[in-house]
Formats: C-alpha cells, structure tokens, sequence
C-alpha cells in the first residue's frame, strides 16, 4: 500500500519528517508511521524551552497498538508545539503533514540537515 511521501520534506530513518525553513524545522511522524501505529489516542509533547539533541526522545506518541517515541532529527531547541493534539490527537492520523504536525525547532547545527534522507531516499527506506 502505498504512504504519501512529500519532496519538500526531509526524513529519518525512525520514519519523522521534517520541513526546514531556514534556521527552524517543524516535524512530525509520516503517514506510513502513523498508519502503523494506528489510531493515535494520545500525545505528549515536550514543553516550549526544551534543549534536545539530534537523536533524543522528542514527545511520545501513543495509539491503540503501542506507545512510540519520537525522537529529534537535529539538535535544537523546542520553539513551539501543536497545542491542538492536546485535544485531537487523531490529526496525526488524518493529517500527518498539515495538521498533525508535532513540534517547531530552532536547529542548533545546520549542517545535521544534510543527514537527513530525502524523499526518494525515504521512499526506498520503506520498501
């Protein structure tokens, strides 16, 4: 079955996309992530101020299946958060790109970007 995968974003191996504008980069999880986690019940995001590395548990998310974490594809610092999973934590299912989306960071090290998998390279990841 075949998961959108968007050119504009970059991804991680552990299935997060991230769009960069400039020094910040929002992210969330994939639609191939979120469909396998399920229907998604709750979500705890990090607080605004939070110091994270490239690699770190970011928020968890959990579903009907399981309890997943999600974990930061650059170091930097959580500059906003999607307040309204808070409420509709479903969007990560029916909007992973849009509404869904989970944190907003100031990227501390531009050049961990250059790490990331593009979308082709995500594309063949899930294969």
């Amino acid at each position: 079955m075949g998961h959108e995968v968007r050119d504009d974003l970059k991804y991680t191996q552990t299935h997060e996309w991230v769009k960069i504008q400039g020094k910040k980069a929002i992210v969330g999880i994939t639609d191939h992530a979120q469909s396998e986690l399920t229907d998604i019940v709750f979500v705890e995001l990090p607080s605004v101020g939070k110091e994270v590395k490239k690699g770190d548990e970011l928020c968890v998310v959990e579903s009907v299946k399981s309890v997943s974490e999600i974990y930061a594809p650059v170091s930097g610092k959580v500059v906003a958060v999607n307040k309204n999973l808070e409420d509709s934590p479903d969007k990560i299912n029916s909007s992973p790109y849009d509404q869904g989306w989970l944190v907003e960071l100031e990227i501390k090290d531009t050049k961990e970007v250059d790490s990331l998998l593009n979308a082709a390279a995500y594309a063949k990841l899930m294969k």
